[in-house]
């Protein structure tokens, strides 16, 4: 969707939209012609109703594209089929759903749209975000009603100042948390299990700090290459699309300290907290952090161009398609601590997990000897398992130790990703969506490498598509003298 040309609104009946009964909530997704709507979106709503069979939801698609009722009713069913959703479910939603061609960024029809739709209703930005910004500055002029809620996908601004402007505008329309900044990295089963693995046992509970931990590494590594994303991906980059949002969050959850309970306010606070608390090691972004991008290659199969071949690539922007950058929280839980956060596209092995490096014993009984290995905790973030990787004796010798590991695999979610977000803000409940300031603290927190990577002070090194990376990333930066 643009704003260089004005399309003509349809006017289905007053009947065919509004007519929400008191229990439900109609999602009215903004741009839904878009890849996100039927790729994720819609999909990640069938598995919330798969399993949430009494929830009742109406869906409206809005947009300038062309579409029939036919036509968008078949997208419905076909994303509902994908996840599996039950006959009746979707036979449900199919028949209710509209579909309403607009121009958003024309008031009238602007104003058709929401007042046909009526209330309560969640507004589900599925639109660049230049044009979310217009769509929020119009509905600032409209007015809503206090039943309105924004959904929005990341990026939150393009920088520090960008995300300061697009919170001020937001809460001209609507109050903060009727805002659910989308981060569906918040709805993965394993990331919510780091609630459980946190607090609910007294094994990890009592050594999650910096006296016995020795560093941490949270990594999001990917066999997919570019997969025809130039033109959001050349102008992020893996350290704007991965780590300034997602790996961030996933760090405030790990490390925040125990909520009296799953009350939103409180958990959001808590997180808020830590990234508070959080800078660039050393405070120097130039040893703290390293970029990459991947050369010709081949994944199984596959072979992979040069990504600066790759169609809609511009060379000049000099995007890194790995990054890696280590931080500290400067706090009295894990001050000590360095956290490395890591995210790359097309490498040969895929690695999404969490990786925890305990501190050696204080001291080990003489005349016990084995390998110089530290024990371990990984939580896979993708498959759910948990491994614990310990320094015990050995088979034959008990005077020899070695490490053995203890696996646990951890209950798959419900429901897709998406689904368990859609599910909170369909609830008014934020507790999986992103809070104002925290938006603006992870540009802060990201905001000096950008700087130094800008200047060219950290160099762009290479990998070939397939490979593990360079060499020699994963250490930590000596202190600066």
């Amino acid at each position: 969707m643009s704003d260089e040309q004005t399309t003509p609104a349809s006017q289905p009946s007053d009947a065919a939209v509004a007519g929400s009964s008191d229990d439900t909530t109609t999602l009215l997704i903004l741009g839904a012609s878009g890849d996100l709507t039927s790729r994720l979106l819609l999909p990640g709503l069938g598995s919330l109703l798969a399993v949430e069979t009494d929830r009742r939801v109406r869906v409206v698609g809005a947009d300038r594209a062309d579409m029939s009722q036919e036509e968008w009713a078949d997208t419905v069913r076909t994303a509902f089929a994908s996840v599996q959703a039950p006959a009746d479910v979707v036979d449900a939603a199919c028949a209710d759903t509209v579909y309403v061609k607009a121009d958003l960024l024309e008031p009238d029809q602007l104003d058709a749209l929401l007042t046909s739709v009526g209330d309560p209703v969640v507004l589900y930005f599925a639109l660049p975000p230049a044009i979310s910004v217009q769509v929020c500055q119009l509905l600032e002029q409209r007015g809503v009603s206090d039943q309105t809620r924004l959904a929005l996908e990341k990026p939150f601004g393009t920088d520090l100042e960008s995300a300061r402007a697009l919170n001020v505008q937001l809460l001209k329309v609507v109050e903060e948390n009727s805002i659910y900044r989308v981060d569906h990295f918040l709805g993965r089963s394993t990331v919510l299990n780091l609630l459980g693995v946190r607090f609910a046992n007294r094994v990890l509970q009592p050594v999650w700090s910096s006296e016995h931990i020795e560093k941490v590494v949270i990594s999001y590594d990917e066999k997919l290459a570019l997969e025809e994303r130039a033109g959001y991906y050349d102008k992020a980059g893996a350290l704007v699309d991965m780590i300034q949002s997602h790996l961030l969050q996933i760090l405030a959850f790990f490390a925040m300290e125990a909520p009296a309970s799953l009350d939103e306010d409180e958990v959001r606070s808590l997180k808020a907290e830590v990234l508070t608390a959080t800078r660039v090691w050393g405070g120097d972004p130039v040893t703290a952090s390293r970029r990459a991008r991947y050369t010709a290659g081949t994944i199984g199969a596959r072979s992979v161009p040069d990504y600066v071949a790759e169609e809609g690539v511009d060379p000049a922007l000099n995007t890194e398609t790995l990054a890696e950058m280590v931080v500290e929280i400067d706090n009295d839980r894990w001050r000590g601590t360095p956290f490395i956060l890591r995210s790359g596209k097309a490498l040969g092995v895929p690695c999404k997990r969490i990786e925890v490096e305990f501190r050696p014993p204080t001291s080990l009984p003489h005349g016990l000897h084995g390998p110089d290995v530290p024990d371990k905790f990984i939580l896979e973030l993708k498959p759910a398992e948990m491994i614990l990787s310990l320094s015990i004796n050995a088979e034959g010798d008990p005077f020899d130790l070695e490490q053995k590991e203890l696996h646990a695999k951890l209950a798959d979610s419900r429901m897709l990703p998406y689904g368990e977000v859609l599910g909170r803000i369909l609830d008014g409940d934020p507790l999986l969506s992103i809070r104002g300031d925290v938006a603006e603290d992870c540009w802060r927190i990201v905001e000096p490498v950008l700087s130094a990577w800008k200047a060219d002070q950290v160099p762009m090194q290479e990998y070939p598509a397939g490979s593990a990376g360079p060499d020699g990333w994963g250490t930590i930066p000596p202190p600066k003298m």
